[in-house]
């Protein structure tokens, strides 16, 4: 029992002699406190991503460290003094960047040349008024107001070859030309014809035959129009009456316009209609279909002349008789002419004629082709129609494209369709133009 008693002694720590009791509660102590250390020190480590944060943590750790060796050892532990929370420096999350919007760069925008903004080249149809019609007038109300006279036609829509049929009838109290147009020859008499369209397809309209000197005249002409049924009732049927001059432009005596989906075209039936105004449009010459070729290893620049379409009618009996001439322009100087066989008693010739010109690639971008459409009478000489330019000097954007086209696309013929224009209009676009005659 000595013995035991002189063991517990050598290794009491605090020299009372009876029993490690006191030792035991001291290492209860101790080790709390490593546990409190030891919870803190994962908190820290927690948030070693905010360096701030942790240095002012870890200085108010030693503070308290230095507090904690001036306790005595017999006393006791204030547990809030080591249980502090950590402060943690959280930035702002800013919801509102994720519906931000990617704004893209200003692109540069691309300066038109010359040709493109040049007066000549605008649509003018785009940019004129048309007279308003009042919708609570009447038709007779419009007769009276307008005395431009009526026209009598027919629809009828054949649904097993999806066509729309147009019948013009008649025309009744036409006016006189003196109303319209001043520099009329005959101012007593007219020479009428309509031209009919399904808008806003004005290119495929079609005419009927020009009634000699009458304000009455009379046609009984049918006109076929392939076009589904769907998309027929989406148009508008415009017909205009013209009087036909042919030492003049061709003015309009009268139009009526008649949305398709007014009327029961399967059922179909005739009508009178009041003619309006019309307003003062571009003159409409025809149009005409070119292909382009050049081969530059043989030297040869090839010019197809396909077809025209709705040429104007320059004789009342049988439209026109058209021919196609060809002119070689370098630079402003004609070096040769070449034209097509003479198409009789027709507005819509079919020529697919080609004519050919020897030309160097050195040569070639110093070129113009002048383009010109006559009628030819059988007892005088020949009549201008319309002419265009391709080539350097172009009458216009669609010219340009064109000759781009053929030189982009060597040895492919390239076709292309183009408006007729005036003399006039063409001299005052084109130096090639003015060295033709």
């Amino acid at each position: 029992m000595r013995y035991f008693e002189k063991i517990l002694e050598a290794f009491c720590t605090k020299g009372c002699k009876k029993c490690c009791d006191c030792c035991f509660q001291d290492d209860k102590k101790e080790n709390k406190i490593e546990i409190r250390h030891s919870f803190r020190d994962s908190i820290l480590d927690s948030t070693s991503s905010n360096a701030e944060s942790l240095r002012s943590f870890r200085e108010r750790n030693d503070s308290e460290n230095s507090r904690t060796d001036s306790v005595s050892s017999s006393g006791t532990l204030d547990y809030k003094r080591y249980h502090t929370t950590p402060i943690i420096d959280m930035k702002p999350i800013e919801f509102w960047t994720a519906n931000r919007e990617n704004v893209q760069p200003k692109t540069k925008r691309r300066l038109p040349s010359e040709s493109e903004i040049s007066v000549e080249n605008f649509q003018r149809d785009l940019y004129e008024i048309l007279p308003e019609e009042s919708p609570c007038l009447t038709d007779e109300q419009k007769l009276a107001q307008y005395q431009l006279g009526q026209i009598h036609f027919g629809l009828q829509y054949e649904v097993s070859s999806k066509t729309l049929v147009v019948k013009i009838i008649e025309a009744k109290d036409l006016p006189p030309p003196y109303c319209l147009d001043e520099n009329k020859q005959d101012m007593s008499h007219s020479n009428p014809y309509c031209k009919i369209s399904l808008l806003p397809d004005q290119k495929n309209s079609q005419q009927t035959t020009v009634q000699r000197k009458t304000q009455d005249p009379m046609w009984n002409e049918y006109f076929s129009f392939e076009v589904s049924y769907k998309e027929v009732q989406m148009r508008t049927l415009e017909i205009l009456v013209k009087d036909f001059d042919k030492y003049s432009r061709h003015c309009v005596i009268g139009q009526i316009y008649l949305p398709l989906n007014s009327v029961n075209l399967i059922k179909g039936g005739h009508m009178w209609k009041p003619l309006i105004p019309g307003s003062p449009e571009r003159q409409d010459l025809g149009e005409i279909l070119l292909s382009l070729n050049y081969l530059p290893s043989a030297g040869r620049l090839n010019v197809d002349i396909i077809k025209g379409k709705q040429l104007l009618q320059s004789e009342l009996v049988g439209g026109a008789d058209p021919l196609v001439k060809v002119t070689l322009i370098h630079f402003e100087k004609p070096i040769k002419t070449k034209k097509t066989s003479i198409k009789r008693n027709t507005i819509d010739p079919v020529f697919n004629e080609s004519i050919s010109f020897n030309i160097t690639p050195q040569q070639l971008e110093n070129t113009s082709l002048v383009i010109s459409v006559w009628h030819h009478p059988s007892k005088s000489k020949d009549e201008f129609v319309g002419r265009i330019v391709i080539g350097k000097y172009g009458t216009g954007p669609h010219e340009f494209t064109h000759w781009a086209r053929m030189l982009q696309a060597q040895r492919s013929p390239v076709a292309q369709w183009h408006s007729l224009r005036l003399r006039q209009e063409c001299d005052q676009v084109s130096p090639a133009s003015i060295a033709v005659q």
